[in-house]
């Protein structure tokens, strides 16, 4: 008994023990399938590892990655979305840039920031209005 004991024990205390993966609650996963969608409808050119992409590509890039960091239960937010799969490459890690209508070259953290923002200020106003009484 004392040897299985010891044998669990060492397994919690090395990390061995199966852990429970907890997925992003339902408001992060709605906030990162925005922004998603708002990548691949943007029609910006995003720049990673020095070639750029057109807006379809970004996405599913990022929608990769994304479902990569879920499965290791690394996202549990959308502003854990934009620091680990939206911003820097992986493999360089070299910042991601988008460049919108001619526009300057921005980093996609800051530009998916303030799509965020605007986003759950939208979802904010949307929810006061549901509970405001009607006159």
């Amino acid at each position: 008994m004392k040897s299985i004991f010891a044998a669990v024990l060492g397994f919690l205390l090395l990390g061995f023990w199966p852990t429970a993966h907890a997925a992003p609650s339902a408001i992060a996963v709605d906030e990162i399938s925005y922004l998603l969608t708002y990548i691949d409808h943007s029609g910006c050119q995003f720049y990673r590892n020095g070639d750029w992409y057109d807006s379809h590509r970004a996405q599913l890039h990022l929608r990769n990655k994304y479902d990569y960091l879920v499965a290791r239960d690394r996202i549990q937010s959308a502003d854990d979305f934009i620091e680990q799969a939206a911003s820097t490459s992986s493999m360089s890690g070299k910042e991601y840039q988008i460049q919108c209508e001619g526009g300057p070259a921005i980093t996609s953290n800051s530009w998916l920031r303030s799509a965020l923002i605007a986003y759950r200020a939208t979802a904010a106003q949307g929810a006061t209005n549901k509970t405001s009484p009607t006159k």
